[in-house]
């Protein structure tokens, strides 16, 4: 961890409270020093009208360096990188859904997201980037500094260099803030993580046109608007280091981590991929991959042009939900604390089989059954509605995938007695707990970025 010639080490205190608060200092500072928050739909627009966008559905047939493989029917590249579309079966000896199979995506390289930070004016601001991700409605939006795969920044594609990237690998001088590997989504992505980072520049660093410096608070205030912050820029976010505001909780994190062990020890759970063609319940076309009551999910291929990318132009398939998600936590006062209802859930491409993921997580459209709580996150009044907005989901992998993103006061009428699956957990504790991987999900990470934001309850 040390160079040769490094002077000799040294113990010091195992917690470093610095970057909490320079963090909480930046959250606190709505207007930055480079760019206004009122000047930066425009200035986004503007990098939008710089670079030439265009993304359209082909048949598989067309893909360029893709095809089904002769032996399983997976969706492979050829240069056996980038990932792969395979088949998944799953079985779970408890809960609604006991057995299931279906397309997920194999990508086992673990990619950098993160984010470059450097003081100005004494505040802390963010590296942020205007991003084209071909899964995106509106195509360009706010990403972190370096969102690359390993075979992007090798260069596998033979583009042009990412960016920024040397702080992350350690080439250029710098401070590490946040470092931890965390899932994707586990309906979707069988084992796949990411290293979510925030870093410290210490030098000067080189500006880019499609990049602006932004504060923690700004960014929060742009967390409340529709598809502007992306769900990399969100999930590293969540890592940021806080402060803690105090130690009282309903449950001790003592009691938390034994009662979300145990929720990973009761269900046996079996994953396994197996070949694409045949998959049951799902039927291959020219330009699609449906299930055959046309719920879930499809997988689809794509034609991309995108002029700011460091390659211009490709085709790759992509998932398609059938309709938005929902993505809510409910929430109240214990005692005067804020608390969140977190759901152990079950999702079949997880690493650890379950995660912590917000009280509501589902496509209504997909259940013949609703989900607990649905209702009440469907039905809420206006003045319980803490936090509403839409998010897109990956838009690296996902064709239109959004969600409804909300926070819903629920006061007393969800009582402290959870139901099996559930937890009351304060963001604090889920802050505590992203500080390790695989605990918290990536919809539950995007409503804790929220929480610890200004305004958040945190």
């Amino acid at each position: 961890m040390s160079a040769p010639d490094a002077p000799a080490p040294s113990a010091g205190p195992r917690e470093d409270p610095g970057p909490a608060a320079r963090i909480a200092r930046s959250a606190a500072a709505r207007q930055g020093a480079r760019l206004s928050t009122e000047q930066f739909a425009t200035w986004l627009a503007g990098r939008g009208r710089a670079n030439d966008f265009k993304v359209e559905k082909i048949p598989f047939a067309d893909l360029v360096g893709w095809s089904f493989a002769p032996d399983t029917g997976n969706l492979v590249h050829r240069s056996g990188r980038f990932f792969s579309v395979e088949g998944l079966h799953v079985t779970v000896d408890d809960g609604p859904y006991r057995e299931w199979h279906q397309p997920i995506i194999k990508q086992p390289e673990v990619g950098i997201l993160g984010i470059l930070v450097k003081e100005f004016d004494g505040v802390l601001h963010c590296l942020m980037q205007a991003k084209m991700e071909p899964g995106n409605r509106n195509l360009l939006q706010l990403s972190p500094t370096v969102q690359a795969t390993r075979s992007n920044y090798t260069k596998v594609h033979r583009g042009a260099d990412v960016k920024y990237i040397e702080y992350f690998t350690g080439g250029r001088p710098r401070r590490v803030l946040a470092d931890v590997l965390q899932s994707e989504h586990g309906s979707w992505f069988f084992h796949k993580s990411n290293r979510n980072m925030i870093v410290e520049a210490l030098d000067d660093v080189p500006e880019d046109d499609d990049f602006c410096w932004l504060t923690f608070g700004q960014i929060a205030e742009l967390l409340r608007r529709d598809n502007v912050v992306n769900m990399d820029s969100r999930t590293v976010l969540s890592c940021a280091p806080v402060e803690d505001a105090g130690g009282r909780a309903l449950h001790s994190d003592t009691e938390l981590l034994s009662w979300f062990t145990g929720q990973r020890s009761r269900y046996d759970i079996r994953a396994e991929r197996v070949p694409l063609a045949g998959l049951p319940g799902w039927k291959q076309g020219e330009e699609s991959i449906d299930h055959e009551q046309g719920r879930f999910f499809k997988v689809v291929a794509v034609n991309v042009t995108a002029g700011s990318r460091e390659v211009t132009s490709w085709t790759q398939p992509l998932i398609e939900p059938v309709g938005p998600g929902v993505a809510a936590f409910l929430t109240r006062e214990i005692d005067g604390v804020r608390h969140v209802l977190a759901h152990a859930k079950v999702e079949g491409g997880f690493l650890d089989a379950v995660e912590l993921a917000p009280t509501v997580q589902c496509t209504p459209g997909n259940h013949a059954h609703r989900p607990p709580f649905l209702d009440l996150v469907l039905d809420a009044a206006p003045e319980q509605v803490r936090y509403r907005a839409v998010h897109s989901e990956e838009g690296g992998r996902f064709l239109h995938a959004e969600a409804d993103y909300l926070i819903v006061e629920v006061g007393d009428r969800v009582p402290l007695r959870e139901p099996e699956g559930y937890a009351w957990v304060t963001p604090g504790q889920l802050s505590a707990l992203v500080r390790h991987g695989h605990y918290v999900n990536v919809q539950a990470r995007t409503l804790l970025a929220v929480l610890n934001g200004p305004g958040g309850d945190g």
